[in-house]
């Protein structure tokens, strides 16, 4: 009996309890999207780390006897995709992973979850941000922010990036391997912009107005809709635009309900709407 009959995505990524984020916000966008989402943990959280505190289990030494069994079962994915990652080991077996799974129907989303507002994250080592770039070698799409996109290129982070910037560290990132990248989170005043960039097509900005501040899993869901309208065949742009969309209404439903910054946001509230 085959357990390759419906589409699958196998999501790399931590488990977080509570607080909305990694896993537990791609599990259900993605099922929603009518695609067998298989996660795979990459640690366990009981709550996120912008809490005050939290417990935390390293899943490292686990994820290959997990992979094994999935090996024995003969699982194929239609898609597969990456989000923070919290050594050199798990990129390690990230990288064995897409060797292994990895078929010609496959799309691989990396999400080089590295730094922002120009920095690496304090947990990322130079040789982790090395070990990142030779990763998104393997990735069909990724979806950087600016700063990550400037780690990957080897570019010095600016605030003034003109589009024509954000145009050119998109082309570095495409000859590096993936063809289709977003690079998101750019300020544009009162807007948010995301830039789209696919071999062979014009890039274009698809942009937001500005609401509320920053929550933990916006990004999260953002990747698990691009991956899974990937697999489902939606043209990218369109995809885009409809992560943007549906982060920007999960944002504002949860101002609306006063749900704490902490807390994440409410997408169960809107869920419905995702198609």
């Amino acid at each position: 009996m085959s357990h390759n009959n419906q589409k699958k995505i196998a999501v790399i990524n931590d488990f977080c309890g509570f607080g909305r984020c990694s896993i537990a916000v791609a599990l259900p966008i993605i099922s929603k999207m009518k695609v067998h989402c298989c996660p795979l943990p990459t640690s366990i959280f009981s709550n996120h780390t912008g809490f005050p505190s939290f417990y935390y289990e390293d899943f490292t030494s686990h994820m290959p006897n997990y992979i094994d069994e999935w090996k024995k079962l003969q699982l194929s994915f239609s898609g597969i995709s990456t989000g923070f990652l919290g050594s050199v080991d798990q990129i390690n077996i990230v990288t064995d992973f897409i060797s292994n799974f990895k078929n010609k129907e496959t799309i691989v989303v990396i999400d080089p979850v590295m730094g922002d507002y120009g920095k690496p994250y304090p947990t990322y080592t130079a040789e982790m941000c090395q070990g990142m770039k030779e990763l998104v070698k393997y990735a069909d799409i990724v979806t950087p922010n600016v700063t990550e996109a400037c780690i990957v290129t080897d570019t010095a982070y600016r605030r003034d990036f003109t589009k024509n910037d954000i145009i050119l560290l998109a082309k570095k990132i495409s000859s590096i391997g993936p063809k289709k990248i977003v690079i998101t989170g750019i300020p544009q005043k009162s807007y948010i912009g995301n830039l789209v960039y696919e071999e062979g097509k014009e890039p274009r900005i698809v942009k937001n107005r500005k609401v509320g501040t920053e929550r933990s899993g916006t990004g999260d869901i953002f990747s698990a809709i691009i991956a899974a309208d990937a697999v489902n065949g939606v043209p990218f742009v369109d995809s885009v635009e409809k992560a943007s969309h549906f982060v920007k209404k999960c944002i504002t439903r949860s101002i609306e309900l006063d749900i704490p910054v902490t807390d994440g946001v409410c997408f169960e509230e809107v869920l419905d709407s995702l198609k």
